[in-house]
């Protein structure tokens, strides 16, 4: 595939490619970002493209994953600001060894609890708890029922809860 036929062919998902990539990201600037991205990868499988069997769906796809590990990194990011804010609110005056080394613990645990979870789960649990998006808006982004969304952000809510309880027991 030479550049003409890249264009021509990748073009043409443009748009729908930038909407997803907006709404999942929820920034302009960040979706143009994914887009550039996306295209670079694309472009440096340009030889593979001549086999993909629908075209369209592909490229939303690498789309649609490029996002969703944008977000994965961001909650990477968000964990480790939470973790730095617990660090912060360690008083002087109340600060022991044993005060930080129980903080260190909660924090293992949770991160531990969220890295044991099945991936729609965690997904989930990540755009509901950490993005704020409404379960209509889940349910549309993986292409699930609201229903269901509910139902996993229930069973990975519990299931970390749990993990956590029988860790620090």
């Amino acid at each position: 595939m030479n550049s003409t036929q890249f264009i021509e062919n990748i073009q043409a998902f443009e748009a729908k490619m930038y909407r997803l990539a907006k709404y999942i990201l929820t920034s302009e600037d960040a979706a143009k970002d994914a887009l550039q991205e996306v295209f670079m990868k694309l472009w440096q499988q340009k030889n593979k493209l001549n086999t993909v069997d629908y075209l369209e769906a592909y490229v939303m796809r690498i789309t649609k994953n490029y996002c969703f590990d944008q977000l994965k990194l961001k909650e990477n990011q968000n964990l480790r600001l939470f973790t730095e804010e617990i660090e912060n609110e360690t008083n002087e005056e109340n600060y022991t060894v044993d005060n930080e080394r129980e903080k260190k613990l909660k924090i293992q645990l949770i991160k531990a609890a969220l890295n044991e979870l099945p991936p729609l789960q965690a997904l989930v649990m990540q755009l509901r708890d950490l993005e704020n998006y409404s379960f209509n808006e889940i349910a549309e982004i993986l292409t699930i029922t609201e229903g269901a969304a509910r139902v996993n952000l229930s069973r990975a809510r519990k299931t970390v809860i749990k993990k956590i309880k029988n860790k620090s027991l």
